[in-house]
């Protein structure tokens, strides 16, 4: 038995599930990893043990969590609020919220069938103060992550890697090309460069190379005198004059017009202006930083991009990972941007934390945009949020998840490989018992999953089953 197996050592566990293949494979996982493991088929019996153990866990499958079984957990940690109660739900428990206000107030977690007993014994063994996984660890201290803030957030390697020459690069006065896709946080590096610079007490200007029509992006550079071309009514200071003494950010370098790209090389040599429609020598002291989602070296083979503005702009290089690359920032990096919002919302804290089973939602996710992608994800988490919500569960993050089927639904109804055949002229009420019987047999005759699956109550089922009194 390796070390890892000791998270849950001495804990009680109650496992509420009357599949004998998942009660028996979770029972015999919880005892490797040292927990007392009991086991109940129903609310009466789980009753009987809650009465006469104390239990530190209780697992409910979602299939039993009728009335009676809820109530017999509220009553239980109404006594014992720091038992930990999680709900065990199938492949699509994304999708599952709990239907009662009071359920959802004392839940602490899903987790999705079959059970990851490894990722629940970490998750489990955090709780109760033994050693924390990368999960559920969501704090660092690191010299470089502590002198970048507020502008990054971070605690992998990965990142650690990319910025690692941060501090060096700040504080020299070469230009500098930061590379990265959409949505990484290349304006942040440049800011952050800008900040820890000498330079810092001067300007910083940022300028979106792709976001200005070209005719209007000279002016917008260099500036440019009154009467130069039609509409310039009076003489205006382009951005370069506007950065003096400080730094200038041009985003999306690779979006610049050729001919623009002659005169920005020639500013970068010479250390001077000219406005358009004058002869004037305007002296500037700029230092220059640019960032790209392209790729430059393409550019510059296809012809679209200067080479010796390329090699001139690519004096020092900062390359952003993906936050698909990084995934030991993104619970960091959600709770901060959870947590802002509610700051913005001026709600009330205590906030709501994000369940485990949350945060690894959010570090299966591709995350197409990247930080930006999960900054605005949580912002609609955080705005939407019910009130009192004590946390963030996946039924409150997956519908502004791109890619995650955002209608919720009833889990879907297990058939035969011959379908169900139901001949025409078939009554509604034949056709009903014929589905019902179907599903039962699907379920080995289990009347509680068969409910589930129908999306009837139990006490509808029965009412509908000849020969079987309803309660």
């Amino acid at each position: 038995m390796s070390n890892i197996k000791h998270d849950l050592n001495g804990l009680s566990i109650l496992v509420i599930e009357d599949d004998t293949a998942s009660v028996k494979s979770i029972e015999g996982e919880l005892r490797d990893y040292g927990a007392n493991v009991f086991t109940a088929s129903g609310a009466e019996r789980a009753s009987e043990i809650l009465s006469k153990e104390h239990i530190s866990v209780i697992l409910v499958s979602l299939m039993l969590a009728d009335e009676k079984c809820l109530n017999a957990v509220k009553d239980y940690k109404a006594r014992y609020p720091d038992t930990l109660f999680y709900l065990l739900a199938e492949h699509n428990y994304c999708l599952v919220e709990p239907v009662e206000e009071s359920i959802r107030q004392i839940l602490d977690d899903y987790f999705r069938k079959p059970l990851d007993i490894e990722r629940f014994a970490s998750i489990v063994g955090a709780s109760f103060g033994r050693p924390r996984s990368s999960i559920t660890a969501l704090s660092v201290i690191e010299p470089l992550a502590n002198r970048t803030k507020p502008y990054f957030i971070f605690r992998s390697y990965t990142m650690r890697l990319a910025l690692s020459s941060l501090p060096q690069i700040a504080a020299s006065e070469q230009t500098v090309l930061v590379s990265g896709e959409t949505g990484t946080g290349k304006e942040l590096v440049a800011r952050a460069i800008h900040m820890l610079s000498p330079r810092s007490n001067g300007p910083f200007v940022p300028i979106n190379c792709g976001a200005i029509p070209e005719s209007l992006i000279e002016s917008e550079l260099f500036g440019h005198e009154k009467g130069a071309f039609t509409g310039a009514f009076k003489s205006r200071k382009g951005k370069f004059e506007a950065a003096d003494n400080g730094t200038l950010f041009l985003d999306e370098i690779g979006d610049m017009p050729l001919v623009l790209q002659i005169r920005l090389l020639r500013v970068l040599e010479d250390r001077e202006v000219y406005r358009i429609g004058s002869d004037k020598r305007i002296p500037v002291s700029v230092r220059v930083i640019t960032a790209t989602h392209m790729d430059l070296e393409g550019a510059v083979r296809n012809g679209l991009f200067r080479e010796d503005l390329y090699y001139r702009l690519n004096v020092l290089r900062i390359h952003l990972p993906p936050l698909r690359e990084r995934v030991d920032d993104i619970p960091i990096l959600a709770l901060h941007f959870l947590e802002r919002a509610f700051d913005e919302m001026r709600r009330a804290q205590p906030y709501p934390s994000l369940s485990p089973e949350t945060v690894y939602l959010l570090q299966r996710h591709p995350w197409n945009g990247n930080v930006r992608e999960l900054r605005n994800v949580m912002t609609r988490v955080a705005t939407l949020l019910p009130p009192d919500t004590k946390h963030v569960f996946p039924i409150h993050v997956s519908p502004h998840l791109e890619g995650i089927n955002r209608a919720k639904k009833s889990p879907d109804i297990p058939v035969s490989s011959q379908g169900i055949f139901i001949p025409k002229g078939t009554s509604l009420e034949k056709a009903e018992d014929m589905l019902i019987q179907e599903t039962l047999k699907q379920t080995g005759g289990n009347r509680t999953k068969a409910a589930k699956l129908l999306g009837i109550s139990i006490r509808t089922l029965r009412r509908k089953l000849p020969g079987i009194p309803s309660p």
